[in-house]
């Protein structure tokens, strides 16, 4: 049996898990209901304050990473830990954690992708930016369509350098949300 996948190098898991971008797909949403409903039911009631879709596979129309992503706040630091314990306990693998955020992955294996992709952020109640700026394109298609753009022009470049795509896309991403935080204000 070769490495396991928390045994790997950040350079080996870009190699095994390249970016690629797909066509939006509307079972992206289907997933995400049976996860949140499968999270919901397996974490108890009073620790999740909100769970969102988030990332690109929440925005209408647009090529992405076939990858949902899924943020639950919590308002506790202690709930952190226990919504993290719960989920790995419950085949979720720890990608990360820093202060006040911890991110989790399913679908990953040695083997490469599984069919069905997802990254968890769980967060303390009130770091959403993410929801800014998903509704913020998903309201104005034309940027929805630079974004897409974008997202397309940096695939092949950085196609094993998931941090350095990430970075790419960090300006405006960031130009985004401020414009959608002054038209939303109050909204979250």
């Amino acid at each position: 049996m070769g490495k396991m996948l928390e045994e790997t190098s950040l350079e080996e898991l870009w190699q095994l898990f390249p970016i690629f971008l797909v066509e939006h797909n509307p079972l992206w949403k289907v997933w995400y209901e049976e996860e949140r409903n499968t999270i919901l039911s397996t974490v108890p009631d009073n620790i999740i304050v909100r769970i969102s879709h988030i990332g690109s596979t929440a925005i209408l129309g647009i090529w992405t990473k076939n990858i949902v992503d899924i943020l639950i706040e919590v308002n506790n630091e202690s709930d952190l830990d226990i919504v993290k314990d719960i989920l790995t306990d419950n085949g979720w693998l720890c990608m990360n954690m820093s202060e006040n955020r911890i991110t989790l992955n399913k679908g990953y294996t040695e083997q490469g992708f599984a069919e069905r992709v997802f990254h968890l952020h769980i967060r303390m109640t009130g770091d959403h930016d993410e929801l800014y700026f998903r509704d913020y394109l998903n309201e104005h298609k034309e940027i929805a369509k630079e974004y897409e753009t974008l997202k397309l022009s940096l695939w092949k470049q950085f196609e094993h350098d998931r941090d350095g795509y990430t970075d790419a896309k960090t300006d405006f991403i960031k130009k985004c949300t401020d414009l959608a935080k002054c038209e939303y204000r109050g909204r979250y």
